[in-house]
């Protein structure tokens, strides 16, 4: 085949592509809707909340169907979504599932640095009844929602997520290279150096707490999460900051590792003390040089 033929194909091959996936939206638009029950789950946070609550103030809501810590290609699928959920956030609502428990989605979602709200589909029908649980396996997809003013739901549309998909940015960049785009594993860790990943969660003491937390709330625009008598939770850019009253003013990082005991020797070697012990796998961490952070043990 010639080289201009080829590209003329290539070309033409595009527009049809575009053609059909306008012709797909238009389908799925004429599929009658289904109504759904008002489904009950946990946050990542461990508090209760229903499928109607995670609408907020809009009338549609996406929700990916995730299969939790374990799968890389997930991890991958929600990395991408992370990067363009305020784009996101300001046209509809939007969720993460995975049939990981709560405290697992917390600490995971630190060290990935996600910033979209996730909930936990443990103990509910919520994956099989969509088609994303068969036989105890779970599938990756999306399923969008939409809710009528008297509070019902209804299914809108479902899709399945899978190399070569729309939904995942880098497959459509590495069919452009050379070798296939398929030969591609991705890896969970961000940080490949050492089993430390640095989270999201930045922890802070400050003098007169109450003026700070109107401080940071007020005047910084952070989001206030929770607010306790000793310490608040604000949300901003992605980051999470704990403001908690503590005159000494320290800030404190986060790091996450795969085995607390090892990492908990080699840091005592290197001179590391512990400013405060929250239990076995859970300490606060003073280096000799000025850094302070939080060390845990991914569960």
């Amino acid at each position: 085949m010639e080289i201009q033929d080829a590209v003329k194909e290539i070309k033409e091959l595009q527009k049809e592509i575009m053609e059909k996936k306008k012709q797909l939206s238009e389908l799925r638009q004429k599929v009658p809707r289904k109504k759904v029950e008002n489904y009950h789950f946990k946050t990542a946070s461990g508090t209760q909340t229903t499928l109607l609550d995670l609408f907020k103030d809009k009338n549609e809501l996406i929700v990916v169907h995730n299969m939790g810590r374990s799968c890389p290609y997930c991890t991958m699928w929600a990395d991408g979504i992370n990067g363009v959920y305020h784009f996101i956030e300001d046209h509809t609502s939007f969720v993460l599932s995975s049939p990981d428990s709560p405290e697992v989605q917390e600490d995971f979602a630190a060290e990935r640095k996600w910033t979209f709200p996730m909930i936990s589909t443990k103990d509910t029908t919520f994956k099989e009844d969509f088609g994303f649980e068969k036989d105890g396996y779970y599938y990756p997809g999306v399923s969008t929602f939409s809710k009528h003013e008297d509070g019902t739901i209804y299914l809108a549309a479902s899709a399945p997520f899978g190399p070569g998909d729309d939904f995942c940015a880098v497959w459509p960049l590495f069919d452009l290279l050379p070798a296939e785009a398929g030969s591609y594993t991705p890896k969970k860790k961000i940080n490949e150096a050492s089993q430390y990943q640095l989270t999201n969660n930045i922890a802070i003491g400050v003098r007169d707490y109450q003026k700070a937390v109107e401080f940071y709330r007020g005047t910084i625009g952070m989001r206030l999460v929770k607010n306790g008598e000793k310490e608040a939770q604000f949300s901003f850019n992605g980051t999470n900051f704990y403001i908690e009253n503590n005159p000494s003013e320290k800030v404190f990082f986060e790091l996450a590792v795969n085995d607390f005991e090892t990492a908990k020797a080699e840091l005592d070697a290197a001179g590391c003390i512990v400013a405060k012990e929250y239990s076995s796998k859970s300490m606060m961490i003073q280096d000799p040089y000025g850094m302070n952070f939080h060390l845990y043990e991914s569960r």
